[in-house]
Protein backbone atom coordinates (compact mmCIF):
# COMPACT_ATOMS: atom_id res chain seq x y z
CA UNK A 1 0.00 0.00 0.00
CA UNK A 2 1.54 3.59 -1.06
CA UNK A 3 0.99 6.03 1.06
CA UNK A 4 1.12 10.15 0.56
CA UNK A 5 -0.03 13.34 1.84
CA UNK A 6 -0.90 16.35 0.33
CA UNK A 7 -1.51 19.19 2.92
CA UNK A 8 -3.44 17.89 5.76
CA UNK A 9 -4.86 14.92 3.57
CA UNK A 10 -2.93 11.42 4.13
CA UNK A 11 -3.85 9.61 0.89
CA UNK A 12 -4.00 5.69 0.50
CA UNK A 13 -3.00 3.87 -2.60
CA UNK A 14 -5.69 0.73 -2.12
CA UNK A 15 -5.72 -2.26 -4.55
CA UNK A 16 -9.44 -2.68 -4.97
CA UNK A 17 -12.73 -1.59 -4.00
CA UNK A 18 -15.50 -4.28 -4.22
CA UNK A 19 -18.07 -3.98 -6.40
CA UNK A 20 -15.31 -1.73 -8.77
CA UNK A 21 -13.85 -3.60 -11.67
CA UNK A 22 -10.37 -1.47 -12.80
CA UNK A 23 -8.89 1.64 -11.80
CA UNK A 24 -6.96 2.25 -8.94
CA UNK A 25 -9.00 4.28 -5.41
CA UNK A 26 -7.63 5.49 -2.66
CA UNK A 27 -8.61 6.11 0.52
CA UNK A 28 -8.60 10.02 2.22
CA UNK A 29 -7.87 10.66 5.52
CA UNK A 30 -8.41 14.08 7.50
CA UNK A 31 -7.84 14.06 10.91
CA UNK A 32 -9.32 18.02 11.89
CA UNK A 33 -8.38 18.97 15.37
CA UNK A 34 -8.59 15.31 17.55
CA UNK A 35 -8.87 12.86 14.58
CA UNK A 36 -6.50 10.07 14.94
CA UNK A 37 -5.77 6.70 13.30
CA UNK A 38 -4.31 3.63 15.39
CA UNK A 39 -3.21 0.37 14.44
CA UNK A 40 -3.35 -3.18 15.68
CA UNK A 41 -1.24 -5.63 13.94
CA UNK A 42 -2.24 -9.37 14.09
CA UNK A 43 -0.63 -10.25 17.50
CA UNK A 44 -2.62 -7.36 18.80
CA UNK A 45 0.54 -5.23 18.99
CA UNK A 46 -0.68 -1.34 19.00
CA UNK A 47 1.01 1.17 16.97
CA UNK A 48 -0.14 4.89 17.08
CA UNK A 49 0.68 5.81 20.71
CA UNK A 50 -2.49 5.86 22.30
CA UNK A 51 -3.92 3.52 24.92
CA UNK A 52 -6.40 0.91 23.79
CA UNK A 53 -7.10 -1.86 25.41
CA UNK A 54 -7.43 -4.17 22.02
CA UNK A 55 -8.54 -4.36 18.36
CA UNK A 56 -12.06 -4.49 19.12
CA UNK A 57 -11.49 -0.94 20.74
CA UNK A 58 -13.97 0.19 18.04
CA UNK A 59 -16.39 -0.16 20.44
CA UNK A 60 -15.44 3.26 22.26
CA UNK A 61 -17.75 5.86 21.26
CA UNK A 62 -15.22 8.75 19.51
CA UNK A 63 -14.02 5.44 16.90
CA UNK A 64 -15.90 5.61 14.25
CA UNK A 65 -14.42 3.41 11.67
CA UNK A 66 -12.69 0.25 11.41
CA UNK A 67 -10.88 -1.15 8.82
CA UNK A 68 -9.98 -5.10 9.00
CA UNK A 69 -7.49 -6.63 6.89
CA UNK A 70 -7.10 -9.86 5.53
CA UNK A 71 -3.92 -10.56 7.50
CA UNK A 72 -5.74 -9.62 10.90
CA UNK A 73 -4.86 -6.10 11.33
CA UNK A 74 -7.38 -3.57 12.16
CA UNK A 75 -6.92 0.54 11.66
CA UNK A 76 -9.16 2.62 14.05
CA UNK A 77 -10.08 5.55 12.76
CA UNK A 78 -11.39 7.81 15.87
CA UNK A 79 -12.19 11.65 16.50
CA UNK A 80 -13.60 12.96 19.70
CA UNK A 81 -14.64 16.37 18.25
CA UNK A 82 -15.71 14.93 14.73
CA UNK A 83 -13.52 17.53 12.51
CA UNK A 84 -11.99 14.54 10.30
CA UNK A 85 -13.08 12.44 7.88
CA UNK A 86 -12.29 9.00 5.64
CA UNK A 87 -13.30 9.07 2.07
CA UNK A 88 -12.80 6.07 -0.72
CA UNK A 89 -12.62 7.80 -4.20
CA UNK A 90 -11.28 6.68 -7.85
CA UNK A 91 -8.67 8.42 -9.75
CA UNK A 92 -10.41 11.59 -10.87
CA UNK A 93 -11.75 12.28 -7.61
CA UNK A 94 -8.35 12.36 -6.00
CA UNK A 95 -7.58 15.11 -8.78
CA UNK A 96 -10.35 16.82 -7.92
CA UNK A 97 -9.61 16.96 -4.39
CA UNK A 98 -5.87 17.62 -5.29
CA UNK A 99 -7.19 21.02 -6.65
CA UNK A 100 -8.05 22.12 -3.66
CA UNK A 101 -4.38 22.48 -2.19
CA UNK A 102 -1.54 25.46 -3.13
CA UNK A 103 2.27 24.52 -2.87
CA UNK A 104 3.46 22.65 -0.32
CA UNK A 105 5.66 24.74 2.21
CA UNK A 106 9.08 23.24 2.55
CA UNK A 107 8.70 22.14 -0.93
CA UNK A 108 12.23 23.30 -2.71
CA UNK A 109 9.78 24.39 -5.58
CA UNK A 110 8.01 26.69 -3.06
CA UNK A 111 10.22 30.51 -3.56
CA UNK A 112 9.49 33.56 -2.42
CA UNK A 113 8.57 34.84 -6.15
CA UNK A 114 5.63 31.96 -6.06
CA UNK A 115 4.54 33.54 -2.63
CA UNK A 116 4.69 37.07 -4.34
CA UNK A 117 2.48 35.94 -7.36
CA UNK A 118 -0.01 34.32 -4.77
CA UNK A 119 -0.45 37.04 -2.12
CA UNK A 120 -0.57 40.18 -4.68
CA UNK A 121 -3.94 40.34 -5.58
CA UNK A 122 -5.64 38.82 -2.43
CA UNK A 123 -7.59 40.87 -1.13
CA UNK A 124 -8.71 39.04 2.59
CA UNK A 125 -6.41 39.43 5.62
CA UNK A 126 -3.06 37.80 5.86
CA UNK A 127 -4.11 35.16 8.60
CA UNK A 128 -7.36 34.14 6.36
CA UNK A 129 -4.91 34.34 3.38
CA UNK A 130 -2.27 31.64 5.32
CA UNK A 131 -5.22 29.31 6.45
CA UNK A 132 -6.70 29.28 3.18
CA UNK A 133 -4.98 25.33 1.61
CA UNK A 134 -5.75 26.39 -1.94
CA UNK A 135 -3.18 29.36 -1.39
CA UNK A 136 -0.56 27.35 0.34
CA UNK A 137 -1.23 23.78 1.58
CA UNK A 138 -0.86 22.73 5.45
CA UNK A 139 -0.68 25.87 7.54
CA UNK A 140 -2.76 25.98 10.51
CA UNK A 141 -4.15 27.98 13.11
CA UNK A 142 -1.18 27.87 15.54
CA UNK A 143 1.81 28.04 13.14
CA UNK A 144 -0.23 30.90 11.25
CA UNK A 145 0.15 32.97 14.19
CA UNK A 146 3.35 31.98 14.73
CA UNK A 147 5.10 33.08 10.91
CA UNK A 148 3.13 36.43 11.22
CA UNK A 149 4.54 36.49 14.95
CA UNK A 150 7.85 35.93 13.37
CA UNK A 151 7.71 38.53 10.12
CA UNK A 152 6.29 41.23 12.44
CA UNK A 153 3.25 41.40 10.20
CA UNK A 154 0.19 42.10 11.77
CA UNK A 155 -2.50 39.21 10.96
CA UNK A 156 -5.38 41.83 10.26
CA UNK A 157 -3.42 43.56 7.37
CA UNK A 158 -4.18 43.04 3.56
CA UNK A 159 -2.90 40.67 2.11
CA UNK A 160 -2.23 42.84 -1.44
CA UNK A 161 -0.99 45.60 1.39
CA UNK A 162 1.67 43.93 2.37
CA UNK A 163 5.42 45.23 0.80
CA UNK A 164 7.71 43.42 -1.35
CA UNK A 165 9.86 43.03 2.21
CA UNK A 166 7.26 41.76 4.23
CA UNK A 167 6.38 39.50 1.90
CA UNK A 168 9.87 38.13 1.38
CA UNK A 169 9.48 37.88 5.75
CA UNK A 170 6.28 35.80 5.69
CA UNK A 171 8.04 33.62 3.27
CA UNK A 172 11.39 33.28 5.36
CA UNK A 173 9.29 32.98 8.30
CA UNK A 174 6.84 30.19 6.73
CA UNK A 175 10.17 27.79 6.24
CA UNK A 176 11.42 28.88 9.58
CA UNK A 177 8.37 27.64 11.83
CA UNK A 178 7.24 24.94 9.81
CA UNK A 179 10.76 23.28 10.03
CA UNK A 180 11.08 23.75 13.72
CA UNK A 181 7.74 22.47 13.89
CA UNK A 182 8.42 19.43 12.26
CA UNK A 183 12.21 19.26 14.10
CA UNK A 184 9.59 18.88 17.09
CA UNK A 185 6.86 16.65 16.56
CA UNK A 186 4.44 19.23 16.49
CA UNK A 187 2.34 21.28 19.09
CA UNK A 188 0.46 18.92 22.14
CA UNK A 189 -1.91 20.94 24.42
CA UNK A 190 -3.62 18.59 25.42
CA UNK A 191 -3.69 14.80 23.99
CA UNK A 192 -1.82 14.47 20.65
CA UNK A 193 1.18 11.85 20.77
CA UNK A 194 2.89 10.87 17.54
CA UNK A 195 3.23 7.52 16.25
CA UNK A 196 5.41 6.58 19.27
CA UNK A 197 3.83 7.95 21.68
CA UNK A 198 5.70 11.22 22.27
CA UNK A 199 3.78 14.35 23.01
CA UNK A 200 4.81 17.21 20.45
CA UNK A 201 7.78 19.59 22.36
CA UNK A 202 6.49 22.60 19.96
CA UNK A 203 4.27 24.18 22.50
CA UNK A 204 7.34 25.62 24.86
CA UNK A 205 8.71 27.96 21.73
CA UNK A 206 5.51 29.55 20.60
CA UNK A 207 6.03 32.92 21.55
CA UNK A 208 1.71 34.30 20.84
CA UNK A 209 -0.25 30.72 20.14
CA UNK A 210 -1.79 30.51 23.86
CA UNK A 211 -0.05 33.10 25.49
CA UNK A 212 -3.13 35.83 25.45
CA UNK A 213 -3.17 38.67 27.88
CA UNK A 214 1.15 37.00 28.77
CA UNK A 215 4.15 39.34 28.33
CA UNK A 216 5.31 39.64 25.13
CA UNK A 217 8.74 37.58 24.93
CA UNK A 218 9.75 40.12 22.38
CA UNK A 219 9.32 43.72 23.51
CA UNK A 220 8.75 42.98 27.16
CA UNK A 221 6.54 46.10 26.65
CA UNK A 222 2.89 44.82 25.78
CA UNK A 223 1.01 41.59 26.61
CA UNK A 224 -0.13 39.37 23.83
CA UNK A 225 -3.62 40.18 22.78
CA UNK A 226 -6.24 37.93 20.87
CA UNK A 227 -8.99 38.41 18.68
CA UNK A 228 -11.15 36.15 16.26
CA UNK A 229 -10.12 36.44 12.96
CA UNK A 230 -11.10 34.21 9.87
CA UNK A 231 -13.14 32.45 12.65
CA UNK A 232 -10.48 31.30 14.62
CA UNK A 233 -9.09 32.81 17.70
CA UNK A 234 -5.85 35.28 16.65
CA UNK A 235 -3.02 35.87 19.03
CA UNK A 236 -0.64 38.70 18.05
CA UNK A 237 1.77 41.61 19.78
CA UNK A 238 0.48 44.83 18.48
CA UNK A 239 3.70 46.94 19.20
CA UNK A 240 6.33 43.67 17.43
CA UNK A 241 4.13 43.51 14.59
CA UNK A 242 2.94 46.19 12.10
Amino acid sequence: MDISRRGKMLIFEIDKVIGKKDGKSFLLVRLGMTGRLVYFDKEDELWGGYSFKDKNSFSNKHCHVAVCFKGGGVLLFCDTRRFGYMEIVDESGLEKRLKNFGPEPLDKNFTSAGLRDIIKSKKTNVKAFLLNQKNIAGIGNIYADEILFDAKVLPMRRADSLSLQEIEAIYNSIKKILKKAVENRGTTFSDYVDVSGEKGEFKRLLKVYGRSGEECLCCKLETIQKIKLAGRGTNFCDRCQR
